[in-house]
């Protein structure tokens, strides 16, 4: 079992839902990634998910792209990345850490060798965006030894066919996209968003966390009510795109923000 269900077991029994920020290695610069996790842990954040830079990020939006554009101008890797994962450890052995992005990387490094990398530098999981259900079972077989979670993304179009499909392959918890389009776009609906994901639960036995369109304090807190985690992208990667010039204030901002987020996030609990 990786350090994910173990999380989202001890949060249930608080009655919290989970805040999980997302980055992208190395943005803007490679030293800014380790103590911007730090800082996010303590500013009251559940987990991390880690993007990692590619050159063609087809789900993301302008916002995040130009993330991946910047960490990959430094020449970061999907190597480097699990180094930077490795690091965290050094100082938290207890924060889940997930990778969130594309197959090509992996693919280029072996899927028994990321994996063997993977568990080697204490990540519990990763959602590999462009890997669909049905192509995915040498990686998941690989993950499950390795006792790593491969969460898988569900969408506002994802049939009952579909969400039983991922529910064969998921582990860890699932990542309910709310709303149509690339990270960053659209309206967040929250009867809506309440309806899909008790549709999912009724076929699916693990947290769904809910991202994209969560943008502040307010709109974290509707998402509260509903998904087991708020996850957080664009909104944080704008702030880090605003302070490029100034990559020493990025950890301290970010902090600042997230500390908003699970404020909000814990008065929507009654806590």
């Amino acid at each position: 079992m990786s350090r994910i269900p173990r999380r989202f077991e001890s949060l249930a029994q608080q009655g919290r839902t989970a805040l999980v920020p997302f980055i992208t290695a190395g943005d803007p610069a490679p030293s800014v990634t380790l103590p911007l996790m730090h800082a996010m842990v303590a500013a009251g954040s559940d987990m991390i998910e880690l993007g990692i830079p590619f050159s063609d990020p087809m789900a993301d939006g302008p916002v995040i792209q130009r993330s991946s554009e910047r960490a990959l101008r430094h020449h970061v890797s999907l190597h480097d990345v699990l180094g930077m994962v490795r690091a965290f450890r050094a100082d938290d052995a207890e924060t889940p850490v997930i990778l969130m992005g594309y197959l090509n990387p992996i693919e280029v490094m072996g899927y028994e060798d990321f994996v063997t990398r993977a568990r080697d530098a204490g990540l519990d999981g990763a959602l590999v965006v462009d890997l669909p259900p049905e192509e995915s079972h040498d990686l998941v077989t690989g993950m499950r030894s390795a006792q790593l979670d491969l969460v898988y993304l569900l969408a506002p179009t994802s049939n009952e066919e579909r969400i039983a499909k991922i529910a064969e392959a998921a582990s860890g918890f699932v990542y309910y996209v709310s709303v149509k389009g690339v990270t960053g776009a659209g309206h967040l609906d929250l009867d809506e968003v309440a309806a899909k994901l008790a549709s999912i639960r009724r076929i699916i036995d693990l947290p769904v966390g809910v991202g994209f369109g969560i943008k502040d304090a307010d709109t974290a807190a509707r998402i509260a009510q509903v998904a087991d985690a708020v996850i957080v992208g664009s909104a944080i990667v704008q702030r880090m795109e605003d302070l490029a010039p100034e990559p020493e204030r990025i950890p301290e901002v970010v902090a600042d923000f997230l500390r908003d987020l699970r404020a909000a996030i814990d008065v929507a609990a009654g806590l």
